[in-house]
């Protein structure tokens, strides 16, 4: 199946209300939102203006203004999802209880997935971010709540003695950073790269970073003991 016939299964679904309450108002509020996100999906950001967007769709321009004042609000709204969508999987080992080692590797299988699918998007945003102080402002507090998360994740886990002590701070914004590049260079344009081996390239550099080496073939360790 080509990639623009699996386009509709990649996209951030939004569903706005439970059925039962789903309004007019929501569903072109929804429209809208998924056009952005099919507009990404085959043509490059730059491209998107109000009248670009609401041509690929069956609403008025005036429509679009009823519900984001420009196009940074309809991108800031999408990104606050996609934050969401990517905290979930990542919650796993942010939050998680356990053995850290296998907890990393399933965060990975989940937020590999979900970049996969959303990669584009999170090429827009970086690219608009180099060119528009607004953009770069919700790219930089994008990043900063999941630096804020590890870090947070690595100390405790060097208060129970998991992690050798050092700096957490910078260690988990640069093992970030590099998710962010590797996602967005690996899934960001067609044609994507296979999910598989940046799956385990970056649960590599993590495991081995934070844990040690020596449970990088295990997939699980020792650390926490029953």
């Amino acid at each position: 199946m080509s990639e623009v016939k699996q386009s509709n299964k990649r996209k951030l679904r939004v569903d706005p209300k439970p059925v039962s309450r789903i309004t007019k108002s929501d569903r072109t509020r929804a429209a809208i939102l998924n056009a952005v996100l099919e507009f990404i999906w085959s043509r490059p950001f730059r491209e998107m203006t109000v009248n670009s967007l609401m041509a690929t769709t069956d609403l008025s321009r005036s429509a679009f203004y009823q519900y984001f004042d420009d196009i940074h609000k309809v991108m800031e709204t999408l990104l606050q999802m996609l934050a969401e969508e990517i905290f979930t999987s990542s919650n796993v080992w942010l939050e998680g209880v356990g053995d850290p080692v296998a907890l990393l590797n399933e965060t990975f299988e989940g937020l590999t997935q979900t970049c996969y699918r959303h990669g584009p998007f999170l090429r827009a945003v970086s690219d608009a971010a180099s060119a528009d102080e607004r953009f770069e402002k919700d790219w930089v507090e994008f990043l900063g709540a999941f630096d804020d998360a590890g870090t947070t994740r690595i100390e405790a886990d060097q208060a129970q003695g998991l992690i050798a002590p050092f700096d957490a701070r910078p260690v988990a914004f640069s093992l970030n950073r590099v998710n962010a590049s590797t996602f967005i260079d690996a899934f960001g344009q067609r044609p994507r790269s296979k999910p598989k081996p940046i799956r385990e390239a970056l649960a590599r550099i993590w495991i081995s970073t934070l844990y040690g080496a020596k449970w990088l073939e295990k997939g699980s360790s020792s650390l926490v003991r029953k």
